[in-house]
């Protein structure tokens, strides 16, 4: 399932994909999704592809993201051409796929409120870095930091005045020390499991968005909070 813009999945997809974009499509299509197969989803880096699948996952499917996008990842692999398409593929309705009233009116919402922000700085429910290190910088006090790596990476080094909650089975215990009245900005290396923690932290209501790319690997280029060369304490 590949949820990138139209115009990019003309010039060249995974074989068999089909082309839901990012928003409300996703709701709209629910219905027309399998429950008896997984679901791959990639996007360009894999931070919407997070949100997706935790939203897919919410719904009873089984959904995964591929790791680091069309981007970063799949267009990187060698021998990718081979199975890359550009044919446009329908989307075969389901009837039986069973999604829960409830969950899909929320799955709706959750893309009714991102369409409200589009061009904002939290547009897809993401911060760039530089937007976050000015609300660092500026110690603006309706805003936190959330780190979802490891705990021994965050000791190595994380952002000044984040709490770490490591992404994990489980992790939803510890959302109870969490604010409801400040914006949350997660983090952890990519940005991927920080959108599939985002997702579910903004169906439990609270106000969170994305990292840009996380704190950044060599993968990810110049982009991250310590690939931009921005600070972190220990």
């Amino acid at each position: 399932m590949d949820i990138r813009q139209p115009d990019a999945y003309a010039q060249g997809h995974i074989i068999g994909a089909v082309n839901i974009p990012f928003g409300s499509a996703i709701a709209d299509n629910l219905t027309k999704l399998p429950k008896g197969k997984p679901i791959m989803v990639y996007c360009y880096t894999g931070q919407t592809a997070g949100q997706t699948v935790a939203l897919l996952n919410v719904a009873g499917f089984n959904a995964k993201s591929v790791n680091l996008g069309w981007n970063l990842g799949i267009s990187k692999v060698e021998g990718v051409a081979g199975v890359t398409e550009t044919k446009a593929n329908v989307i075969e309705g389901n009837a039986v796929a069973g999604v829960k009233p409830e969950i899909q009116a929320a799955i709706k919402d959750y893309f009714s409120k991102m369409a409200e922000i589009k061009n904002t700085t939290y547009a897809n429910y993401k911060i760039n870095e530089a937007d976050a290190k000015k609300l660092l910088d500026a110690k603006d006090k309706s805003v936190m930091f959330l780190s979802v790596r490891r705990a021994e990476d965050y000791a190595k080094g994380h952002i000044e005045g984040a709490l770490n909650i490591p992404f994990a089975k489980g992790m939803e215990a510890s959302f109870d020390h969490l604010p409801k009245d400040k914006k949350i900005i997660v983090y952890c290396y990519t940005g991927q499991t920080a959108g599939q923690t985002v997702a579910i932290l903004r169906l439990l209501e609270y106000d969170a968005v994305s990292l840009n790319s996380g704190m950044g690997m060599p993968a990810t280029g110049d982009a991250g909070w310590a690939n931009k060369g921005y600070p972190v304490v220990k």
